[in-house]
């Protein structure tokens, strides 16, 4: 053999030894999800859950990788535009994009978890997700965050009555201002970055969320009083940009769909861990904690306004989802 022809080999060695190196770094994909809460979460039970599965059914040809941002408006505006590929965000502000999802944040409209997962999951669920691309999001899954609570910096709430002339900060969403205003307190809504900074200067006095968010957050330095009232589930939805989804062949779109079911189960299973263990959390760190609420009294005093909680809303809908049975 040459020289000339072994140092042509040698090349062309190490020539496909780079090429095979460089092949997957190449061809791997990089999907930014973004969501406000922390990884140890039951966001992040949801994102790792996506993450894991996503990246095995795909050969990891994708790489899923996790950015905190505490502005949910601003995350579902960056999948709309691209600039993000998905999110997890509550219902809250996406409103402001599928008005749709108001209709689910009417307080006490599910009876249980069980009546709120199980719609979800039904037909009455996946038309609603049907609503987002024609508003530039494709909608993935549901998931949630649990029913929402009351806390506050000034006393105890135990019944509507202590609720009234408390500024509570709200999530920008009509339907929770309308209800609050119906309670007599004074909703200021705003985005959930600003909230800590809010409660610390007195902004406000209260806020809601469900158990995991406050613990997650560590609302409890900031808060004194946490009452149990439940008034309002909150679901969650995990959202992609439309054109990234398009670029997705056929088995890798498959891969998303059960990469979104699996979030949607370990985001719930996180939750309900939560719930089970958090208000004890909460009381060892120093809250107190009313167990005991009248949600009887609580529902007749937003009762008094539903016409106007309800402005806007589908009523056809609201009674489907009312009456919805396992099932049905």
């Amino acid at each position: 053999m040459t020289m000339t022809r072994r140092t042509g080999l040698k090349t062309l060695a190490i020539g496909a030894t780079l090429a095979l190196g460089a092949a997957p770094a190449l061809a791997q994909t990089q999907v930014t999800f973004q969501h406000p809460i922390g990884i140890n979460s039951h966001y992040g039970a949801g994102t790792t859950a996506f993450k894991e599965t996503f990246e095995r059914l795909t050969n990891n040809r994708f790489r899923v990788v996790y950015q905190r941002n505490d502005n949910e408006r601003e995350t579902i505006e960056a999948v709309q535009i691209g600039t993000i590929e998905c999110t997890i965000t509550s219902t809250g502000p996406v409103g402001n994009f599928v008005p749709e999802t108001r209709n689910l944040d009417v307080p006490f409209l599910f009876r249980d978890t069980a009546h709120a997962r199980g719609l979800l999951d039904s037909p009455i669920g996946q038309e609603l997700l049907q609503r987002f691309p024609a508003r530039g999001i494709y909608a993935v899954a549901w998931l949630e965050n649990g029913f929402r609570h009351m806390t506050n910096s000034r006393r105890e709430v135990n019944s509507p009555a202590d609720v009234r002339g408390l500024k509570v900060r709200t999530m920008e969403n009509p339907v929770h201002m309308r209800a609050f205003q119906t309670l007599g307190a004074l909703p200021t809504p705003m985005a959930f970055s600003e909230l800590v900074p809010a409660l610390q200067q007195g902004t406000v006095d209260g806020q809601e969320n469900p158990i995991p968010v406050i613990l997650n957050n560590n609302l409890n330095q900031v808060q004194r009083f946490l009452t149990l009232t439940g008034h309002v589930y909150s679901p969650a939805l995990l959202l992609c940009n439309p054109a990234f989804v398009s670029r997705l062949n056929a088995q890798d779109r498959a891969a998303l769909v059960q990469a979104g079911r699996d979030a949607a189960a370990a985001n719930r299973a996180r939750v309900t861990s939560d719930e089970q263990t958090g208000v004890d959390e909460l009381r060892r760190r120093g809250m107190t904690v009313v167990t005991q609420v009248d949600s009887a009294a609580f529902q007749a005093a937003l009762a008094s306004g539903a016409t106007q909680i309800e402005q806007g809303l589908d009523s056809a809908l609201l009674r489907r989802i009312r009456d919805w049975r396992p099932g049905s």
